[in-house]
């Protein structure tokens, strides 16, 4: 299969992205008597999800057709200005920009299928021609949300939104017959990736001051730097060294499982922030901080070991260790209550010895 690299034009995409990622994050630090209200959060899974399958559904597109022809180039660019609109509309008041979100995202998917009924007008595509006729369904079920209010046209939203993620997996068989190519696609998912890790560092700093002599703030830096550039060196050498990037498939693990490696980055980010800050109570925070390195060990555990070169593939025996050390952090400090500097030193165990037991 042909070698395909990212254009410039993709890296700028990803850039508009991550300022959608990093805004719809922002709604995590908003707390209420030392917890994030369950409405915040919910608010904040209701406007990731959609900004990921729209990044999803267009990267797709591009692993499989893109040409960098001018047309193609056009489409991109007016997928970015959908994207803007979108993150303008990213706010703790969802409720009072819902329209010119659903606008954005709408725009978004429509402009991806409309790729994809192009592509098999000129090519005759089975995966171009399957897409292109079944993500309208979702796409038509969601923009039925506009003709309701309160809490309804949310479900009526996420139901096309299901639609449209169920359609890829139903049509695998002919998605499989136009092969993505997998190292072109980790390179993507890479890339967004480590621009999501350079924000979260740059909105970690940003709350933290230190004064002269202040060991807290100096301490609590090092260890928020030690967690990511141990985040970056884990999910990284597994992308270089032990994955098989000649392998032939939809990618559909890589995009699903890289929902919940976003997310959790996002809300282990928000914690860490938060946690400085001293803004939490101390068992919601333990909860919180440790359920998210949970979730970012399984996606990424699942991602990696379904593209692992055979001999490279882990021992059932790493995974009962992970998760038994982060259920020992959890339970214990629901017991016995610790300062925040204790819990990022466990952070930086965890995610130490993770990168060194699963890249060596």
């Amino acid at each position: 299969m042909e070698e395909k690299r990212a254009t410039w034009l993709e890296l700028f995409y990803d850039l508009v992205y991550v300022a959608a990622i990093a805004t719809a994050t922002h709604v995590l630090l908003h707390t209420h008597h030392g917890v994030i209200p369950f409405e915040y959060a919910s608010k904040f899974v209701l406007m990731f999800i959609p900004i990921w399958w729209a990044w999803v559904g267009q990267t797709m597109f591009i692993n499989r057709f893109f040409e960098d022809a001018v047309h193609q180039r056009l489409f991109v660019i007016g997928q970015m200005v959908f994207v803007l609109i979108m993150t303008a509309s990213l706010n703790v008041d969802f409720d009072d920009y819902y329209y010119s979100f659903l606008i954005g995202y709408l725009g978004l998917r429509v402009m991806t299928v409309l790729q994809y009924t192009m592509v098999n007008r000129r090519i005759q595509d089975p995966a171009a021609r399957f897409l292109g006729t079944y993500l309208w369904i979702g796409i038509g079920v969601s923009a039925l949300s506009l003709f309701f209010d309160g809490s309804f046209r949310y479900v009526v939203l996420y139901l096309g939104i299901i639609i449209d993620l169920v359609v890829p997996i139903i049509g695998r068989k002919r998605l499989a017959m136009t092969p993505i190519h997998l190292g072109y696609l980790l390179e993507r998912f890479g890339l967004l990736t480590i621009i999501v890790l350079g924000e979260s560092i740059i909105s970690i700093l940003a709350v933290l001051e230190p004064q002269d002599g202040d060991i807290r703030s100096i301490s609590f830096s090092i260890l928020a730097f030690i967690v990511l550039i141990a985040i970056w060196w884990q999910y990284f050498d597994n992308i270089e060294k032990k994955v098989d990037k000649e392998a032939v498939g939809t990618g559909q693990i890589i995009l699903y499982g890289h929902l919940f490696i976003w997310m959790s980055l996002s809300v282990l980010a928000s914690m860490m922030k938060l946690m400085y800050l001293g803004e939490l109570n101390e068992r919601f925070e333990v909860i919180v901080t440790f359920g998210a390195v949970l979730v970012y060990f399984l996606s990424t555990t699942l991602v990696f070991h379904n593209h692992r070169f055979p001999e490279s593939r882990l021992h059932w025996g790493y995974f009962v260790f992970f998760v038994a050390l982060i259920l020992l952090f959890t339970g214990i400090h629901l017991i016995v209550l610790v300062s925040p500097l204790v819990i990022m030193i466990e952070l930086a165990i965890f995610f130490a010895v993770y990168a060194k037991l699963t890249t060596t």
